[in-house]
């Protein structure tokens, strides 16, 4: 579960920005109608689900990509050698390329939350601290500083959370975050931050990853035929086994020339497919299925492998590829979850609707005159009611956040006649 995410200096976005997962206070009849949008977690009340608005250009993909940076650096900066350079960039202007970027994440592992954060520069690790709440107080289990010596002990404090901490700190360098290391040198609390953001944490969707397909596809067969159903399929059945079948494979003598094939028997899934004209005869889903009817079926079973186990996902433009009627979908089954979460952007804004989305659910990332990228929510406008069209504002300019084009005819026509 994510509370909050705080980030500043990445790519277009200066000054911090805070993508606040946590619920507003609104007591309206039609809040109260979407309760099944927010869960418990302690006394506080989360969402399961926000979506990210704005123009082209705005800075929507900066904020996502800075996060999976960030979640990146947690994966792999303990396999840093000197000459990295972190694959990110700071704000170009008003001297901020020289300043560091943040990035800060409270979230929660096993009912216990954590706040994590670091700052960097494009070739060091600044800062880093890492505070939990064992017992419903903030404690501290680490702090970094590389600002204060070259001595690990004054560089670094720890409280008792972690085994030997200062072995692991004298194996960490400036390229590498301390929770990267410590995860790497067996640190239990370390590892359990890392599988957090290594499997709970989805970054963007990528396939079946490792998913159990046959066991997952029995067990949300339904949903997946609805959802097929859903994008203009008349599928109305699908069988899925696995089968012992040859495999041709070259043996190990290939590279001397001296390679022959032979037939492996191994486990093969077989999917098969039935369709309404005529239930009775199967088709090969691998071979006769369309590329999209196909990319359907292992988007829709990665969604429900995350929404079943209350994981996180992130995704940059949700619609690309995807029918509205199968955002709506998603994003209705991940607010029917228990607690699972998910980060969008989009431009769709027939999805900008208040009787399926509360206002604190909808942000709008608008890019400032100075270039800049600003992030608030819907929640923040007091004055905006949800009884009213927020499509219609949106469209309308309301919240600054969609692009401001003049396409008069005069203009047009200028246009045309200066390309000539």
């Amino acid at each position: 579960m994510i509370k909050e995410i705080h980030l500043s200096n990445f790519y277009s976005i200066k000054e911090e920005v805070v993508l606040d997962l946590k619920a507003g206070n609104i007591k309206t009849q039609k809040s109260q109608e979407l309760s099944h949008n927010i869960f418990d977690f302690e006394d506080t009340k989360i969402l399961k689900s926000v979506a990210l608005y704005g123009a082209n250009a705005s800075g929507k993909s900066n904020i996502i990509k800075a996060i999976r940076f960030c979640a990146s650096m947690i994966f792999h900066s303990h396999n840093h050698n000197e000459n990295v350079v972190f694959n990110f960039k700071p704000f170009k202007f008003q001297g901020f390329a020289k300043k560091p970027s943040t990035f800060k994440i409270t979230f929660a592992i096993k009912e216990i939350e954590y706040e994590y954060s670091f700052s960097l520069n494009q070739t060091e690790i600044i800062t880093e601290e890492l505070y939990y709440f064992p017992n419903g107080r903030r404690a501290k289990v680490f702090t970094r500083d590389e600002r204060l010596g070259v001595e690990k002990n004054k560089i670094y404090s720890f409280s008792t959370a972690i085994k030997k901490p200062l072995d692991v700190a004298e194996n960490t360098s400036k390229k590498t975050l301390y929770i990267s290391r410590a995860s790497q040198m067996d640190r239990e609390i370390a590892k359990e931050i890392f599988r957090f953001f290594n499997e709970s944490f989805i970054l963007g969707y990528i396939g079946f990853n490792n998913l159990d397909i046959e066991k997952l596809f029995n067990e949300n067969k339904y949903q997946v035929i609805k959802a097929l159903q859903i994008a203009d399929s008349d599928i109305v059945d699908i069988q899925i086994k696995n089968e012992l079948k040859p495999v041709k494979n070259l043996n190990a003598d290939f590279l001397a020339g001296t390679a022959s094939i032979k037939d492996d028997i191994k486990p093969q899934l077989i999917i098969t497919s039935y369709h309404k004209s005529n239930p009775k005869i199967g088709f090969d889903f691998a071979t006769e299925e369309s590329a999209g009817t196909q990319a359907l079926f292992a988007f829709i079973l990665t969604i429900l492998d995350i929404v079943k186990n209350n994981k996180i996902l992130l995704v940059d433009e949700i619609e690309m590829s995807l029918h509205t009627k199968i955002v709506e979908y998603i994003i209705e089954l991940f607010n029917a979850s228990k607690s699972a979460q998910l980060i969008y952007t989009t431009h769709n804004t027939n999805l900008l609707n208040l009787s399926k989305l509360r206002k604190d659910q909808i942000y709008f990332v608008n890019k400032k005159e100075d270039g800049t990228t600003d992030l608030y929510s819907l929640y923040d406008y007091k004055d905006f009611r949800d009884t009213m069209d927020v499509e219609k504002a949106y469209l309308q300019g309301r919240f600054d956040a969609i692009p401001y084009i003049n396409d008069s005819f005069e203009n047009l026509m200028e246009l045309l006649n200066e390309s000539k």
